[in-house]
Parts: C-alpha cells; sequence; structure tokens
C-alpha cells in the first residue's frame, strides 16, 4: 500500500507532511537521501586536525555519524526540520556592547529546546505512521551522532557557510534543526547546490578568539561557545581577556552575518527569555548562590555546564569589565570559594584589577 501512495501520489503527500510540520511550529521541512560521503571526509580531516578539543564524542561511533542507515539500519531518507528560535528581548548587540552585562548565547534564554523539538517531531513522526500505516521514524535533536547541518544541506535547508552554521536564504541562521531517520522511500528534495557568502568574511573577521582556521574550517579549541559550554577545566590564560563579557555561548558570526536580516523571530513563547537572562548585569549573576543558579536555570540548557563553570566563565567576564570596588569585592567575596577551577579564575580576574590579596 506505501509503495502504490509513493508511487502515484508521494508529491502530494510530502506537501501533506510538509503543512503538518507547519501546523507543528516548523518553520520548514526538507526531505534527503543519505549520501553524506563529501562530508565525512571533511569530518575526518577536521578530526584529524585535532579541532574538536574534549569533544571526543565528535570522533565516537566509527562511521555511523555520516552513514544514516548504520545508525538507524533501514533508513533511507532524512527528513530534516528547522525550528526558528529568536525570542523578543533585549538587543543582543548592546548587550554584548556593555562590558557590565552578561551575554548568552540568544538559543539558550528560553526553556530547554530538545524536549520541545522532540516531541513535536515524534507528533509529526507518528502522524506519517497514521496516515500510512507502516513505516519505521526515529526523531533526533542534539541526541546522536547525526550531521545534522550536512543533512539540512542535502535536503534543501540552506547552505553551510564560512561559519560553518547552516544559513538559508530566506530566514539566516537563528533556528534549531532536528531530524526524522525512516525508511520510507519519499520523495527527496533537491539540495543546495551553491554557497552564497560570496566574498563576504565578516564572520571570519569579527570572531574575538581567531577561531576560524579558514572559510569553513572552525577550530573548536579557541571558540567561546567551546570554551564556556564544552571545557570543563581551565581556559587558557592568553584567550580569557578575548572572550570579553560572553559568558554561555557566543554569537558574533551571526549577529554580523548579512543574511540574518532575513531571520525571523520564534513565535514559540518557550524560547522567550526569561528571568532577564536577555539583559543582565553580571555583578547580580555572580552573587548568585547555587540554589539561586538551579531555579533560575531549572528547564534551561544553562544547566548544562553546571554552576562552578557558571562560576568560571562570569569570574573571566568580570576580569574583562572596568573596575569597581563594588567589582573587586564581589570577586574577593569568591577568592576563597572551594572548587579550585572558580578560585583559579576569581585570582586572575583580581588580578586583572590590581587586587590580588598580598
Amino acid at each position: 500500500m506505501t509503495e502504490n501512495v509513493l508511487a502515484s501520489d508521494g508529491g502530494a503527500l510530502v506537501e501533506e507532511i510538509r503543512a503538518w510540520a507547519r501546523d507543528l511550529g516548523f518553520a520548514q521541512l526538507g526531505i534527503s537521501d543519505i549520501d553524506l560521503g563529501e562530508h565525512e571526509a571533511y569530518l575526518q580531516r577536521w578530526l584529524a586536525a585535532g579541532y574538536q578539543g574534549e569533544m571526543q564524542w565528535m570522533g565516537d561511533h566509527g562511521t555511523k555519524r555520516s552513514r544514516p542507515e548504520e545508525l538507524v539500519p533501514g533508513t533511507c531518507r532524512v527528513l530534516t526540520l528547522r525550528m526558528n528560535y529568536l525570542g523578543d528581548g533585549a538587543d543582543p548587540m548592546t548587550v554584548l556592547e556593555n562590558p557590565h552585562k552578561a551575554y548568552i548565547a540568544r538559543y539558550t534564554l528560553g526553556r530547554d529546546y530538545h524536549k520541545l523539538v522532540r516531541k513535536r517531531l515524534a507528533q509529526l513522526a507518528k502522524r506519517i505512521e497514521q496516515r500510512l500505516g507502516q513505516g519505521h521514524y526515529r526523531a533526533f535533536v542534539d541526541s546522536a551522532p547525526v550531521l545534522e547541518r550536512a543533512l539540512a544541506e542535502r535536503a534543501g535547508l540552506g547552505w553551510i557557510a564560512k561559519n560553518t552554521m547552516l544559513i538559508n536564504q530566506d530566514a539566516g541562521s537563528w533556528f534549531f534543526l532536528g531530524e526524522i531517520y525512516t525508511d520510507l522511500p519519499l520523495p527527496v528534495d533537491p539540495p543546495q547546490e551553491s554557497k552564497h557568502c560570496g566574498s563576504c568574511q565578516a564572520c571570519l573577521d569579527i570572531c574575538p578568539t581567531k577561531a576560524f582556521a579558514g572559510p569553513f574550517e572552525l577550530d573548536a579549541r579557541r571558540c567561546i561557545s567551546y570554551l564556556t559550554i564544552e571545557h570543563k577545566g581551565s581556559i587558557d590564560p592568553e584567550l580569557r581577556p578575548l572572550m570579553g563579557n560572553r559568558i554561555f555561548g557566543c554569537d558574533d558570526c551571526q549577529l554580523v552575518c548579512p543574511w540574518n536580516k532575513f531571520a525571523r523571530s520564534s513565535q514559540e513563547k518557550d524560547f522567550q527569555p526569561r528571568h532577564g537572562l536577555d539583559d543582565s548585569e553580571l555583578m547580580t549573576l555572580f552573587s548568585w548562590d547555587e540554589d539561586t543558579w538551579a531555579a533560575r536555570t531549572e528547564g534551561s540548557a544553562l544547566r548544562r555546564i553546571g554552576y562552578e563553570r557558571w562560576l568560571r566563565n562570569l569570574a573571566i567576564a568580570l576580569g574583562n569589565a572596568p573596575g569597581s570596588p563594588a567589582l573587586v569585592e564581589a570577586l574577593q567575596r569568591r577568592a576563597s570559594h572551594p572548587s579550585e577551577l572558580v578560585r583559579e579564575h576569581v585570582h586572575w580576574a583580581l588580578s586583572r584589577h590590581g587586587a590580588l590579596p598580598s
């Protein structure tokens, strides 16, 4: 029955699926085959260069990341969907340019996207299954070895740009991606055949830590998103002054991208900023005790780094902020923190203000 439906009216079925996806809050859906050979070669070169840093999981699972049928046997198509996440709130550039403020990547200001997007993907998969009466489906949102940007490019949702982000010509790059692996031989969308960055390299030039080894080549070990989120230990003192007031992630390469003039705001209430984190003072956040931090970050991707690294990142930002007696006093209150990691970065910040205890 399924084969007959796909053979006789596959295009109409896909349009029906797209309509369901829009009803569930997705901005776009694309369907691709599973040929990621070019991207597999790129991944192997990137790993060989050591650009993954401590993210050893990027090299785990063998070729399952670039060969969907090895991750989920029987897979022949991948439905890739995107959901806009840019919420209302303080202007990102205004916050970034104020050294007293804490800059937090815009994607994490609301509730953690994993559960919401995964739930919507599951609802879509169930609807397809009910419509066709058969087929296997498995949904992923940053939760498995999946080359999501490669699949999105293959499905025609945009192109992987010089900053290694996926850019859509109608919506910029402020969106989440999710995937449904299936064994249904659905009609595929034409892949993105060319990249539309042209001679622009604003993203490469703006990077505070010069994390790009070249166009389309990110050295995660120097990336502020990696340093503030993935990196668990001491941050290289050479890089600390370059991090400015960025305490969780970094959006610089998106903020300067000309294509983001087409970015669409999210209609999802869960993605709207919570607890004033879109425009908070560094010293206010640094004053939170662990219970306050836990309460204010409940259900947020901020929980990922834990309280210790939260203080580490804030200490660096305070070391980069203009000095004041109140700022020095706030740092000194943490100078004897039980965590060696926190103490190290607090002492560094105090030294930046010429206030190390004698």
